[in-house]
């Protein structure tokens, strides 16, 4: 559905002076700088993936989502989105794409969301079948019901949002982009648009490419991830892998049964305590969670106990800090 190869853009930055003779200074002075936002980004998504697209501010997610819609245009490199090249063929691809952008919204804000609905199923010559048919699919996921008649302006984030992801899958769209589109939104929010965009790609085998910097988004709805860092691609791979490979440490939660003096077991370190529940962290190179269990089964009597994958924000961290990745693959581009 998506193949990216070699993909690179760059930027001119041109150097500018203040004040009156700096100003008349800038009508002659070409000095620029060159910024690069992609460097050499190559990877590929099937029909009907899920992948987030992560890295850090200014790291390049949103150019590469740019050019995959057609709106910019690469330096260097290819990039075809089902068949297309989204730069040259910008009509051809913009009817089998939806977008979504968190801070942005592409509804016409006086207007009631009812008739930007009207309005976009004209531009997109959306049958009328279709038209009733995902609408109604729409206000039952998403609940538009209740802010239809409502024109955009008086809309809460949350429900902006909603109508927006809404709009951008009226004309049943192949691939969805979406840019934080959980940016800002309080829990209930996020929870209903996760469980929307979960079931479009489960029943329409809608292709999404997600960004974001919610990784809860990330860990609820991807079984991939791309990571992206000062332009370069960092790591494509399922998000379990990623786990594997940077999990030095995990944490072990404990309910004892009763409020012990002293809960200290070799090979753990106590990292918080707070009454009877004790949380220890351990290295599965030092112990292995069953034998930490069994020690800890030996000694004392418990309630429950339960181990904890990493955080999937640590993992990341830990990529962008001390970029281990790059010793312990080779899946990079």
């Amino acid at each position: 559905m998506i193949e990216v190869r070699n993909l690179s853009k760059s930027f001119k930055i041109y150097h500018h002076r203040k004040g009156f003779w700096g100003t008349f200074a800038n009508l002659f002075s070409r000095k620029h700088r060159i910024v690069q936002a992609v460097d050499n980004v190559s990877f590929t998504v099937t029909r009907g993936e899920m992948v987030g697209y992560l890295g850090p501010n200014g790291a390049g997610k949103s150019t590469t989502i740019k050019m995959l819609t057609g709106i910019l245009v690469p330096s260097s490199g290819s990039v075809t989105v089902n068949g297309y090249i989204p730069h040259r063929q910008r009509k051809e691809n913009a009817k089998r794409i939806g977008v979504v952008f968190g801070q942005r919204s592409h509804l016409w804000f006086d207007l009631p969301v009812q008739e930007s609905f009207e309005l976009l199923r004209r531009i997109y010559r959306i049958p009328q079948e279709q038209y009733r048919r995902n609408v109604a699919m729409f206000d039952e996921l998403l609940e538009l019901g209740a802010f239809f008649q409502t024109p955009v302006r008086q809309l809460s984030l949350g429900q902006r949002m909603r109508a927006d992801i809404g709009a951008a899958l009226l004309h049943n769209p192949d691939v969805l982009f979406l840019d934080e589109p959980t940016i800002g939104l309080d829990v209930v929010a996020k929870s209903r648009i996760r469980q929307f965009i979960a079931q479009i790609n489960t029943e329409r085998q809608v292709t999404v490419v997600l960004t974001t910097h919610d990784l809860d988004d990330v860990e609820k709805l991807c079984n991939r991830v791309i990571l992206i860092d000062d332009a370069r691609l960092l790591f494509d791979g399922e998000l379990a892998t990623l786990r594997r490979m940077l999990s030095k440490e995990r944490l072990l939660s404990v309910d004892y049964a009763e409020d012990y003096p002293d809960v200290r077991v070799p090979h753990a370190q106590i990292t918080h305590r707070e009454g009877t529940r004790v949380q220890y962290r351990f290295s599965p190179e030092k112990i292995r969670a069953a034998e930490l269990i069994g020690t800890i089964l030996q000694k004392f009597r418990i309630v429950d106990i339960a181990v904890q994958e990493p955080d999937i924000e640590e993992l990341i961290k830990t990529v962008y800090e001390d970029n281990l990745i790059l010793r312990k693959t080779s899946k990079i581009i």
